[in-house]
Parts: C-alpha cells; structure tokens; sequence
C-alpha cells in the first residue's frame, strides 16, 4: 500500500473540515479518558491494568498520525489542567511526572506512530494490523518502562516485573482486539460504498 493511502477517518469523512477534525480529535480523546476509567490496580506497581492502550491504538489508527497523536495529547492536557482522566479519575502535573507519566507520554508517540502505520495501508488486513498495533504498543512500553525505572530506580528485571509481565495477557488480547476491527471496519466502509453507487 502506497504512501497515500487513506485512514479510516479520510475514507469516511473525506471531505471534513477543520471544524470536523477538532471533533474528532475530541472524541478520540474522550473515548481514551473513559478507557482509563476501566482500571484494575495491583497492589505490587503502580501501573495498573486499563483499557487505555485499546482505544490509544485504535483512535491513533483511525485518524490518521497527526490527528491520533493530537487526540492522545489533548487526553494528557485534560489531565494536566485538572480533569480526572486518567486511570481512576487521577489528574494533574504529579501523575505526568510520576512513575506512570512515561506511559502518558508513550500514548502520543504511539497514536501517532499507529496513524503513520495505517496511513500508509497497514490496518487493512489482519496481519499489517497486528503488526501496527504491536508497534505502537512497543513504543508506549519503550518510554514507560524507561520512565518507570528512572522514577522508581529499578534495575531491567524488576522493571520488567512492574511494568511488563502483569499486562502481556492483557495486550495480547487488546491488541488481537484492535487489529481485527480495523480491516472489519474497513470492509463496512468498502460495503456502505457500494451500496451508495
């Protein structure tokens, strides 16, 4: 698939303006603060299990690099100016710079990097989509696990313990999740076109 290729986003709305973009941009970054509400603490780090990388990968997929990272900042800003967004209802400058802020700052780089992925043809098919997804995974765990152990002054193993091992089932499903229903949704798109001919 070319360099050209369309998001999701293009292929539905290909002729939205501005004024359309900053509401999906917005909606993006609601449907990553309510994924965050899905939260499962656990009692040995302070990472805990949410919904969040599903919905960062997704909507970084769907709009396309620039509007996906858009959309993930703006969830970030929300949450630094004070609303409750992130993983049970936290906020504020303290949650970005503390243990799990490097994850925070992983979900820009990672819906943009997912958006750049699927811009160029990538979430068509299963596999490429898999393959994107993995992507953008692996770079919020680059940064957050980097931030992690900076912030806790852990050494690999134990980082790996806090950050990785707990949430391998989860991301495996998430992540089978999200490549799936892009290609789904690409072929409703193909569908709904037909059928307006």
């Amino acid at each position: 698939m070319s360099a050209s290729a369309t998001t999701l986003r293009g292929a539905v709305l290909p002729r939205a303006g501005l004024l359309t973009d900053a509401i999906l941009i917005a909606a993006g970054a609601v449907l990553i603060a309510l994924s965050a509400q899905l939260s499962i603490p656990l009692p040995f780090t302070p990472v805990p299990i949410t919904g969040q990388t599903f919905s960062v990968l997704l909507v970084g997929a769907g709009l396309g690099a620039i509007r996906g990272g858009a959309s993930a900042l703006l969830y970030v800003a929300l949450g630094i100016v004070g609303l409750p967004v992130y993983a049970d209802g936290a906020h504020g400058w303290t949650q970005v710079t503390g243990a799990t802020g490097g994850y925070l700052v992983g979900f820009v780089l990672a819906a943009w990097l997912t958006g750049w992925l699927a811009e160029r043809g990538w979430d068509r098919r299963f596999s490429s989509a898999l393959g994107a997804m993995l992507t953008g995974n692996v770079a919020i765990y680059l940064v957050g696990l980097t931030w992690l152990a900076h912030e806790l002054g852990t050494n690999l193993t134990r980082t790996l313990e806090l950050g990785v091992y707990p949430f391998i089932p989860g991301d495996v499903l998430k992540l089978y999740l999200a490549a799936a229903a892009l290609p789904a949704a690409w072929r409703v798109v193909g569908e709904r076109r037909r059928t307006w001919r």
